[in-house]
């Protein structure tokens, strides 16, 4: 099965790891003396996240010591910290040397921090579009943090994405500095603001936006702490400069340099002797793993029995197939040439039917000197009825994609009965599901990865030329850690009924039905959105023509340096936001709030950015998204991927094809149906809020949705005290962020924010709302009460959102958890009602075989195919599937539409 990274490069804050192991852990000497503790500490630090990860990129960091920029800017930098202890000093060597030996790339640069060298090395992989884990324990680098970058602490297992940096700091990424510059580092003496500790300074950014904002207002903090703020004014733009770490410092290496290479086993080995270190001297001796990559202390490598076979031979294949056809249950996998389904060639085949007993059947093996195999074609029509019989039950890890590939070769994969990923997502939505590292965790097992018997980066083979004597081993693990896995999370999955039902009634039974979505695919209008392509291309001309009239000057629309120069240094505007580096930001949410201030030129860029995203996303990309064979475009769709259950898609993403703009509209004209076809598309009204009606019994709410009423104007007609049709667009407009805000747990000062109006008065209309919907109100006081006693909360059909941060000292973890708690019942529950709804409509056309294919699910929408003698019979079914799919104390309605295209049939 294709395997990838989740974060192609992963950078390691090995200096701060040392400190931490030395104060950390016991204070271990060898033999002769020589302490290790701190070292072995570091060693199975990076044993654990290259084993974890496996990165394709790799940088291990520290700091080399000696002055840099920031000793120039303020002589006092630094000057309070100690010198290392002579036993903490004395590993550092011998550690860089093992680090070395293991084939990883080693990073010290002189007059660098190892800061800077992180960030710099982060940005540049970030704007190729890598996704790069920083392992540190340093919260001067949540500055880096955004949608690339994610910080990872081994010892406290915590993660930092850009909502874990507000969660934990109480400010996003981008305030960051402002954060640092306002509380002061005492350990590399940075001065702050006297008295001003986190709580404070993330409560002045919140106030005033940035430092600028709080510097402007100091005259109006009071008290003591606001005293010092206003003593501290001259000195905070110097500290500024020392927080900020920089992203630009000249390195030798880029991101692609940082590919590991073979271990030296022998320096290794003397190493580990003359240290004394017996568990990794171990792992050089072991068969599992890398010796970079061994199970470090407390992840020991758990041996586990195996007897797997290569089946060559007729006679082999004849012994398999009786096996095959005995045994209970049957673990499958397929090797393949790619990730895509639709297109890769399948190689071969791996078989378990027992713990440790398993096989690997290649078929397609095509390097030079490959040994000769059985015939692809012969071998799978005699697979063909064991795999097609419903009643022999089998399971899988990501089985979706092997029925898409035999699907390809004439094999509609029956007795799809278990999934090993589907069943830990079922168990635990956030954790990881791939097969390392759940081996990893429920078995204690390092799996041999796909690297290891195909290599990384521009080198990596494709399965078929990878040697058979070392494809063999790797494919029949696969299988073998499948039914194992299985066999573990089963007994769990009985242990919660709840789970089990979910499992068994609603996400297995989803499987088959994604992958014939999958397969089915979608038409597309190449010719139109090749026009559209090209007025686009028209309307940015002349956008970057008029932009640059009004500036008065030529400037590349595309270069965010030009445009703050143009906007904060020509113009003289005044910035609203700065970026990480401490310069104004040109986001499309600055640009915005400068566009309605009445400035056109951050108008006119603001309108650029998103028809170019438009043309290069959409336009452009998804003709060369079409499949050859097909003609169509062929989605993947994601079922182990997000927290509430919700499915999402890619290449293309489905559920990010905009709809609002005209533009977006276009676009999905061009996802059109086949001569004598319509396309049915068929949307929940207003779901969530029903479900929330339900869940909360409010009677109000349940009164409105069952009377028909539009809900957004009865509510507003609650909060202001009129009646339904005096509610004016402006109010009912109000009303529907309100009650979406309040699903999601919107906060009165988040209310004010989207709705731009004070806080106080958006505060009333909270206030007014929770009066009129009081049952609205007391159902959110239980399920956070239940949230924190149980630590989870449940949809309607048993879905478990685990809240571990639900009583967490920290308030802004506390109130995340909080408003995850409000929504995931809701948003969790849609998902499960469209699934339960996607599964019958599913039955429906298997059993019945009518000219209709289900093709889409966007959001709380599905969008079939309909053969035009077939309409009437298919807005039936899918009425009622849709409609019947939850018994709730509110009716469910569904709003459908016909077209010749995604457009019209809204």
């Amino acid at each position: 099965m294709p395997m990838s990274p989740r974060y192609p490069l992963l950078l390691v804050d090995a200096s701060g790891y040392l400190f931490r192991a030395y104060h950390a852990l016991p204070k271990l000497t060898a033999a002769q003396g020589e302490p290790t503790g701190a070292l072995v500490g570091v060693l199975n630090m990076l044993r654990r996240l290259i084993n974890e990860h496996r990165p394709e990129y790799i940088g291990v960091v520290f700091d080399a010591g000696g002055r840099g920029f920031r000793h120039e800017l303020y002589p006092a930098y630094k000057a309070n910290r100690p010198p290392p202890p002579d036993d903490l000093r004395a590993q550092i060597a011998p550690l860089l040397a093992i680090i070395q030996a293991m084939g990883l790339p080693l990073l010290q640069v002189p007059g660098v921090e190892a800061d800077d060298v992180i960030g710099t090395l982060a940005t540049q992989a970030a704007d190729q579009g890598l996704a790069t884990l920083i392992a540190t324990s340093d919260k001067d680098l949540a500055q880096l943090v955004d949608e690339r970058i994610t910080l990872v602490d081994t010892l406290g297992n915590t993660w930092l994405d850009p909502a874990g940096v507000q969660t934990k700091f109480g400010v996003p990424p981008e305030r960051m500095v402002d954060y640092l510059v306002l509380t002061g580092d005492t350990s590399d003496n940075i001065p702050g603001v006297p008295g001003c500790g986190p709580k404070t300074a993330a409560k002045w950014l919140a106030e005033y936006g940035d430092l600028e904002g709080v510097m402007r207002h100091a005259a109006a903090i009071k008290g003591k702490v606001g005293e010092s703020l206003r003593t501290a004014l001259t000195q905070l733009p110097l500290s500024r400069e020392l927080v900020t770490i920089r992203r630009d410092v000249p390195l030798a290496l880029r991101p692609q340099d940082l590919h590991p290479i073979p271990p030296d086993v022998d320096s290794l080995r003397a190493w580990y002797e003359r240290l004394e270190l017996k568990r990794l001297l171990a792992t050089l001796d072991g068969p599992a793993s890398h010796p970079a990559v061994s199970a470090g202390k407390g992840e020991e490598q758990q041996a586990i029995s195996t007897n797997y076979d290569l089946i060559l031979t007729d006679h082999e294949l004849a012994v398999w197939l009786k096996r095959l056809q005995e045994a209970p249950l049957i673990a499958l996998d397929t090797e393949t040439t790619g990730l895509n389904s639709m297109q890769a060639e399948l190689v071969g085949l791996s078989f378990a039917i027992a713990p440790g007993q398993a096989a690997y059947l290649p078929l397609a093996h095509a390097y030079l000197g490959a040994p000769e195999q059985l015939d692809r074609g012969l071998v799978l029509a005699r697979l063909k009825p064991l795999l097609e019989d419903p009643n022999r039950p089998k399971v899988g890890h990501h089985l979706k994609y092997d029925m898409n590939i035999l699907a390809r070769y004439g094999i509609a994969l029956q007795g799809v009965a278990h999934d090993s990923m589907v069943a830990s997502y079922v168990l635990e939505s956030t954790g990881r599901h791939d097969l390392d590292s759940l081996a990893k965790r429920y078995l204690g097992h390092n799996t041999i990865r796909f690297e290891e018997v195909a290599g990384k980066g521009a080198e990596q083979l494709c399965f078929d030329q990878v040697p058979i004597e070392r494809a063999g081993p790797y494919a029949a693990e696969d299988a073998d850690i499948t039914l194992r896995l299985h066999q573990v999370f089963a007994e769990r999955l009985q242990a919660i009924p709840p789970l089990e039902t979910l499992y068994r009634t609603i996400e297995m039974p989803l499987v088959p039905v994604l992958s014939r979505m999958e397969r089915a695919g979608v038409l597309i209008d190449c010719r139109l959105l090749a026009e559209q392509s090209a007025e686009l291309a028209q309307r940015l001309a002349a956008l970057e023509s008029e932009a640059q009239r009004v500036a008065g000057r030529p400037f590349n629309l595309g270069s965010t340096k030009q445009i703050a120069e143009l906007l904060f240094g020509d113009m003289g505007l005044k910035p609203v936001s700065k970026t990480p580096k401490g310069q104004p930001s040109t986001s499309e949410e600055v640009l915005e709030q400068l566009a309605l201030t009445g400035h056109e030129l951050p108008r006119l860029i603001l309108e650029h950015r998103t028809l170019a995203k438009l043309k290069s996303t959409y336009t452009e990309k998804l003709p060369r998204m079409v499949d050859p064979h097909t003609g169509r475009v062929h989605t993947s769709y994601h079922q182990a991927v997000t927290a509430t259950g919700r499915l999402s898609s890619s290449d293309p993403n489905l559920q990010n094809i905009p709809i609002r703009t005209e533009e977006g509209r276009r676009i999905r004209r061009a996802f059109i149906a086949p001569a004598g076809y319509r396309l049915l598309a068929a949307d929940y009204s207003q779901i969530e809020l029903r479900i929330m009606a339900h869940l909360s019994g409010d009677e109000r709410l349940l009164a409105a949705f069952a009377a028909g009423q539009d809900i957004h104007r009865a509510t507003a007609a609650e909060i202001w005290g009129i009646t339904p049709e005096t509610v004016t667009p402006e109010q009912r407009r109000l009303a529907k962020t309100i009650n979406f805000g309040l699903i999601y747990g919107m906060s009165a000062f988040g209310l004010a924010r989207q709705l731009g109006m004070e806080r106080g008065l958006a505060q009333a209309y909270v206030g007014r709302y929770f009066e009129r919907y009081p049952g609205v109100k007391a159902f959110m006081e239980r399920i956070r009460e239940r949230a924190r006693a149980q630590g989870y909360v449940e949809t309607l059909f048993g879905r478990r959102l685990y809240l571990p941060e639900i009583a967490a000292r920290n308030p802004n973890q506390r109130a995340a958890a909080e408003r995850a708690a409000i929504n995931a019942p809701m948003q969790g529950t849609a998902a499960d009602i469209i699934k339960r709804a996607m599964i019958a409509l599913d039955a429906w056309s298997e059993r019945e075989r009518p000219p209709v294919k289900l093709i889409m699910q966007v959001h709380d929408e599905l969008v079939l195919e309909v053969a035009e003698e077939a309409i009437a019979e298919a807005q039936a079914q899918v009425r009622a599937a849709m409609e019947s799919a939850a018994s709730l104390a509110v009716p469910l309605v569904v709003d459908i539409g016909l077209g010749a295209n995604w457009d019209d049939a809204h």
